[in-house]
């Protein structure tokens, strides 16, 4: 489905048609923060110690899975030109590659995550009190990861081609079986009005983290239906063989991208390492105040996969007018929304942080934190969709380096100099995280003003010796 013409459209039309394309994206982000803030909630009930337990291993979490994003949009990206070239072979075959993509990440990292669980708190310089339940969330939640994989790659796969309501549907479905699963097995039965009784198995972070990981595998299932489904990519009648070809594009755009987002990854892991050690208290904070903030930049990341597509789409036909207008037209609604938002959360933050504690401690340090990142909020919307645009046009090494820098350089290097030199506290750690996203903001910009990305025009994508089709 392509959106936009090589000879572009008036802006009321342009936006109506980004708006067609990321609204579902946009209310499937909003639901899967949803479903953090409850998670976040649910766990948080128990105490400073599960809140701090399960946020020790989220950025191990999003390490896991950044491997499989870059795949999706590797795939995202080719399938996404080719449909702008109006190419439907290539557009299946690229299909049929992210099954095997699926497979291997699936496989691999499943197997990962579940030998590195009993070590990564230990790593992560963790308290001994909350040692058994970090590390049976991340063993928990990491044997699902084939589902995972399919969820994350087949979803990519079918918002590529425009589908961005089946991934819609599947993700509210799987949010809805989280928040039951979390009521039913983290808390011990309960007394209702009336005489009545709550089930429940009392398993307190394993029993969150089961709940994450049922709901993960019925995702993957039925997202790997709706692609079945979908006549443009299903390969009932066209077969699953591999293409080297391209196989070799979808992989050549996501290496860069699993390496800054393992970059990113690793950098967010040893933050967090940093931020343990100022205490359990500090480190609850800074995880329920990272999941507080969450809700605030969905439209950026909803809005992101609508760049990507709209970039590839462009790219595909060969217009560089249409690239500029859609990017620009994107952002700024990103940065309207994003802005917007971010004044209710500098106004209310303490309000938005009893969302997740009762400690008034956390709740008072928290809401100077969400103070802070509300200022930045719409720089951070710029940085988020100028990279999905690269992503889309597969031009992602020189935002690898930028990940590289802004990462080690500004959030962690701050971070060492700050807590490790000068004694600071939580305050000047996310002083340097703002930092980080601000600069990555002003390098992705200037490199998008000074049109380094026409180098993707050069070549079309259905070339059949790009494509690989012809091969043997």
């Amino acid at each position: 489905m392509r959106f936009l013409g090589a000879g572009g459209q008036n802006g009321r039309l342009m936006v109506s048609s980004i708006w067609t394309l990321a609204w579902p994206t946009v209310l499937e982000q909003a639901l899967q923060t949803a479903e953090t803030y409850v998670d976040t909630a649910m766990v948080g009930r128990l105490g400073a110690g599960a809140s701090a337990a399960v946020g020790l291993t989220t950025t191990s979490t999003w390490l896991i899975n950044s491997p499989m994003f870059a795949l999706s949009i590797g795939v995202l990206s080719c399938i996404a030109k080719a449909d702008g070239a109006g190419n439907p072979k290539k557009v299946r075959t690229a299909a049929a590659q992210s099954v095997w993509l699926t497979l291997l990440s699936g496989a691999v990292l499943g197997v990962a995550g579940m030998a590195l669980s009993p070590v990564l708190p230990i790593w992560l310089g963790v308290q001994p009190e909350i040692y058994r339940d970090a590390y049976l969330y991340f063993f928990i939640t990491s044997m699902p990861m084939l589902m995972r994989a399919a969820m994350i790659l087949f979803g990519g796969v079918l918002r590529a081609v425009g589908n961005t309501r089946s991934p819609l549907i599947v993700n509210v479905i799987a949010n809805l079986i989280n928040i039951v699963l979390n009521a039913l097995l983290i808390y011990h039965p309960t007394k209702l009005a009336g005489g009545l009784v709550f089930p429940g198995l009392g398993l307190g972070v394993a029993g969150s983290a089961a709940a994450t990981a049922i709901a993960q595998a019925c995702g993957g299932i039925l997202m790997f239906a709706a692609f079945c489904r979908d006549e443009r990519l299903t390969p009932r009648g066209f077969g699953l063989r591999i293409n080297r070809g391209v196989m070799k594009e979808c992989v050549r755009v996501a290496l860069p991208i699993a390496g800054g987002r393992v970059s990113a990854c690793f950098g967010q892991v040893l933050f967090t390492g940093l931020v343990s050690r100022l205490g359990t208290l500090a480190l609850a904070t800074h995880t329920i105040a990272l999941a507080a903030e969450e809700a605030f930049y969905v439209p950026g990341y909803g809005m992101q996969t609508a760049a990507s597509t709209l970039a590839g789409n462009a790219a595909g036909e060969g217009s560089k007018r249409a690239l500029r207008r859609s990017s620009l037209t994107i952002t700024a609604l990103a940065v309207g929304m994003m802005g917007g938002m971010s004044l209710f959360l500098f106004l209310f933050p303490s309000h938005v942080m009893r969302i997740f504690t009762r400690n008034a401690d956390v709740v008072n340090q928290g809401a100077v934190l969400l103070r802070m990142i509300a200022l930045s909020e719409p720089m951070f919307a710029v940085a988020i969709i100028m990279e999905g645009v690269f992503n889309g046009l597969g031009d992602t090494r020189a935002p690898l380096f930028f990940s590289i820098f802004c990462m080690w350089g500004v959030r962690i290097g701050g971070t060492v100099f700050c807590v490790r030199l000068l004694g600071l506290g939580l305050v000047a750690v996310w002083g340097c995280m703002i930092g980080d996203n601000v600069t990555r903001c002003v390098l992705l910009s200037v490199r998008f003003a000074r049109g380094s990305w026409e180098k993707c025009f050069n070549r079309p994508c259905n070339a059949p010796d790009e494509s690989g089709l012809d091969a043997a």
